[in-house]
């Protein structure tokens, strides 16, 4: 009868363990900074006249969080980026661009330098959503101001690329990717909820995505996501000059790691594939325009130290 007894009693303290109900979402302290540190590695592959053209990127940097005020529900902060590299390799050749570079004839890499340590303004929610960001792009405009060294169509180019990658709506899209992961309501571990999200950078896509809470710990939460997504093919682009839209469709996996007191991810791992056609519009330089078959694959690393 005691064993009976505490075998019941035991698998009851199970059941409710595993019946546990949180809540996933930002709890940040006022005058806190934290931290995102993202390494992202992607390889491009392209067909162009029946021969295939690869390339391997890497993008890493580090932001940093400073929550300045708490009003209700919203953060709001400044945010700095502490470093930008990128590496791209090709049967072209490779580049290297890093804002830690010292070099004054490396154009791109001093772009980037003259972005770090620049404050910005971001409005946070607590099931982060970013809802609004401010003043990267006037930081750009006065970085591309000073440039002289470069006639003004090519300034124009390298700023419209610029603020394609760093821009207010591409900062806005990215940090959403990562931090708009939260339930907004109590869950138990094994349920699942349904996020979607809006990515814009050189390429546009809507993205939906089903987490689901996979652990509770004494640290945080453990959640996985699933999810799809689809380019808007309406949505150009600049590239080298030229007009192009991205049609593609893909899907992405996430692991992420939550901290159970801030909220904050302190480790998330995203994958994504896609595939689909890289579209030229019709212009001087590629008369009739030119639809280009290409897959992505990437791997995005994010830790916060």
């Amino acid at each position: 009868m005691k064993t009976f007894l505490s075998t019941f009693l035991l698998t009851v303290l199970v059941i409710a363990a595993n019946a546990q109900k949180v809540k996933p979402a930002l709890d940040l302290t006022k005058g806190e900074t934290y931290y995102n540190i993202t390494v992202t590695n992607s390889t491009i592959s392209q067909t162009l006249n029946s021969q295939e053209m690869n390339y391997t990127i890497t993008m890493s940097g580090k932001t940093a969080f400073k929550v300045i005020d708490i009003v209700d529900t919203v953060y709001n902060m400044e945010v700095t980026y502490k470093s930008i590299g990128m590496k791209m390799q090709s049967t072209q050749g490779s580049m290297d661009f890093n804002s830690d570079t010292k070099d004054p004839q490396d154009m791109p890499s001093k772009l980037l330098a003259a972005l770090r340590d620049k404050p910005f303004s971001v409005s946070l929610s607590k099931n982060g959503r970013v809802l609004s960001v401010k003043n990267i792009d006037k930081i750009m405009a006065s970085v591309f101001d000073g440039i002289t060294s470069v006639d003004s169509t090519q300034k124009m180019q390298l700023k419209a690329q610029f603020i394609q990658s760093f821009g207010e709506a591409a900062f806005k899209g990215n940090l959403e990717q990562t931090l708009a992961i939260y339930p907004g309501k109590k869950v138990a571990k094994n349920d699942t909820w349904v996020i979607n999200t809006k990515l814009e950078s050189t390429m546009s896509a809507n993205i939906s995505t089903t987490y689901q809470l996979m652990d509770i710990t004494d640290a945080g939460f453990v959640i996985h996501g699933d999810g799809k997504l689809a380019t808007l093919n309406d949505k150009v682009s600049k590239v080298n000059g030229m007009d192009a839209t991205y049609a593609l469709t893909g899907t992405m996996r996430s692991d992420i790691t939550v901290d159970k007191k801030t909220g904050w991810i302190t480790k998330s791992k995203l994958i994504e594939d896609m595939n689909g056609n890289f579209n030229i519009k019709d212009n001087p330089q590629v008369p009739g325009g030119l639809a280009i078959p290409m897959t992505v694959h990437s791997d995005i690393t994010t830790t916060d130290q």
